[in-house]
């Protein structure tokens, strides 16, 4: 396989899949905007902002030439921030041809339009193959080679296939999906259950109460998946549960470090200057909050989220308020299905 990767955006886990493909022996491109930055990874051989200790590969080339980073490529690796996307592409485009598969690893819904990154990709490059990497897989483990499955989704199974082929290793390990909104979504919605995690562990609860919140949250991310197109058995898989799992306990997941400062008391502004990178969990509870009102779809962790950061409530509240709810059912499927007289 001599495949050509082009990567737009160095930061974690942009750096840490172009580590990966350029241990495969493949051409690896990164394009990053911050010129001193792409000085100091050529001096030092790593990118220590994001993943410091791990050493690049040296057929991975870093550079600010964006051009250069696109031409010629089979694959462009879309590794920016979900709010970034649209104007990485817009700008870019005109470096783009057709034939190039769009790889979109970011985890997010926009803002403004409520759109997923394949449907934004679909908008500004309509005749490109586009497919979806996501999992539980924080790039700080994948960068030094442990054990971790991904899915590659795309509604074009061979587009799908050739994802998995490009990427897989012995250490990385990739399935196939059909459901493109399902494995989007859950990639998305998990960020907001894990600042919610998070959040709890700040505020001292325990693992009880961690274990209803991923919970609950997994049915959260279900509901409004079914609405919007997804197959719900997604949400059972890697890019669900697996991913939710990961988010939620993790250290590595600056969703669950954000929300961890904000229980103990921080502000939103001071938690995000804190853990030093993109918190997409927070912008994500935006658009999450504004797709249940759309789809009139039942989300009371994302409502509760949604007020602590966005309405100024007191986060000490939240878990009385999510408790005290009206009594339901667990699954409302199980207790009114014909077949059982209960």
């Amino acid at each position: 396989m001599n495949e050509k990767i082009g990567v737009l955006g160095g930061g974690s886990w942009g750096t840490a899949l172009a580590i990966l493909l350029g241990k495969k022996g493949l051409d690896v491109d990164i394009w990053l905007r911050d010129e001193k930055q792409v000085d100091e990874i050529i001096k030092s051989g790593e990118n220590k902002k994001y993943l410091p200790k791990v050493k690049l590969p040296e057929n991975l080339n870093v550079m600010t030439d964006v051009e250069k980073a696109i031409f010629n490529k089979d694959i462009i690796l879309l590794a920016v921030p979900t709010h970034g996307v649209r104007g990485t592409l817009m700008n870019f485009k005109k470096y783009i041809n057709k034939d190039q598969v769009i790889v979109n690893v970011a985890k997010g819904i926009e803002n403004d339009t409520l759109m997923r990154i394949s449907e934004i990709v679909k908008e500004i490059l309509p005749e490109n193959k586009y497919a979806v990497l996501s999992g539980p897989s924080h790039a700080e483990e994948v960068a030094v080679d442990i054990p971790t499955t991904v899915v590659s989704a795309s509604v074009h199974k061979s587009t799908a296939k050739y994802v998995q082929d490009v990427f897989m290793t012995p250490k990385f390990r990739v399935y196939t999906n059909p459901d493109i909104v399902g494995v989007e979504l859950g990639g998305s919605l998990k960020n907001i259950i894990a600042l919610g995690a998070g959040i709890s562990d700040g505020l001292g609860y325990g693992d009880n109460t961690k274990a209803a919140l991923m919970t609950r949250g997994i049915f959260e991310m279900a509901r409004l998946g079914e609405k919007m197109g997804a197959n719900p058995t997604t949400f059972s898989g890697l890019a669900g549960i697996g991913d939710l799992i990961v988010t939620c306990t993790s250290m590595h997941s600056r969703n669950r470090r954000a929300g961890i400062l904000i229980g103990k008391g921080l502000d939103l502004d001071e938690a995000i200057k804190e853990v030093g990178m993109v918190v997409e969990g927070i912008r994500t509870t935006n658009s999450a909050y504004k797709l249940a009102k759309k789809h009139n779809i039942n989300m009371p962790i994302t409502e509760e989220l949604y007020s602590v950061l966005y309405q100024g409530k007191d986060v000490k509240d939240s878990v009385p308020n999510l408790m005290e709810r009206d009594k339901k059912h667990e699954m409302e499927d199980v207790v009114t299905d014909v077949n059982l007289k209960w």
